[in-house]
């Protein structure tokens, strides 16, 4: 069955461990289980998971569908940020049950609480910003600025994403013209020497007012 990275730390550290065998023998460690072969989905066959909705975000996309995609995210029943924040609740009511004040000196398993409810509450704070964040999203322009503007405030994306640091196999032909742009520029970053990568810049459909000084009008007259 093919399994999948959650993030670029267990990657990595999968593929130095497959390094070790290969260098000491794969027949040393009999007790661990065989390395297994893993595949990384494409953000575009699942566009509401949250990598596809980071590709789907990109500097092109329209502000009522960037708001749309912040709502989804930051949504009270399936939001991911919610289910993360109740992730981190439960890793700290875990913490609480084992609390002990025994000893006023030394309570490393209060420190750890501490550190996880801060986390909560942080996350409760994000929501917060976000929901009015949307709101100011959805009033936004739809047109770029002047690049000088753009110089003033930092980039904030890290591109850490595997699918963008290590590619995600062949890119499904996408259906709409939003989704072809937004793939181009989510993958542009991470991917500028991949020759797939550049495939997809020259088919996507911001060539196709490029592609009509390629035949010029003076071979017409010629032609008898």
């Amino acid at each position: 069955m093919p399994e999948f990275y959650p993030s670029i730390g267990e990657a990595v550290g999968a593929a130095m461990q497959h390094n070790i065998r290969l260098a000491h023998g794969s027949e040393t460690s009999g007790s661990d289980k065989p390395l297994q072969v893993r595949r990384l989905p494409h953000p575009s066959s699942d566009p509401y998971s949250v990598p596809g909705m980071i590709a789907r975000l990109t500097e092109t996309a329209e502000p009522n569908e960037v708001a749309g995609i912040i709502e989804e995210i930051n949504g009270a029943l399936v939001g991911a940020l919610p289910q993360l924040t109740e992730l981190v609740a439960a890793a700290a009511d875990w913490t609480r049950v084992r609390l002990t004040f025994d000893d006023p000196n030394h309570n490393p398993a209060f420190e750890t609480w501490t550190r996880l409810a801060a986390a909560h509450g942080m996350l409760l704070d994000v929501q917060e910003q976000l929901e009015v964040a949307e709101d100011g999203i959805a009033a936004c322009p739809a047109e770029l600025t002047a690049p000088r503007h753009h110089e003033m405030v930092n980039v904030l994306q890290t591109r850490e994403l595997l699918s963008d640091v290590l590619g995600a196999g062949p890119v499904a032909p996408a259906p709409t013209t939003a989704d072809g742009t937004a793939e181009t520029n989510r993958q542009r970053a991470a991917r500028t020497s991949s020759p797939k990568a550049a495939a997809q810049r020259t088919t996507s459909p911001v060539g196709s007012t490029d592609a009509a000084p390629s035949t010029p009008p003076p071979r017409a007259p010629r032609t008898r």
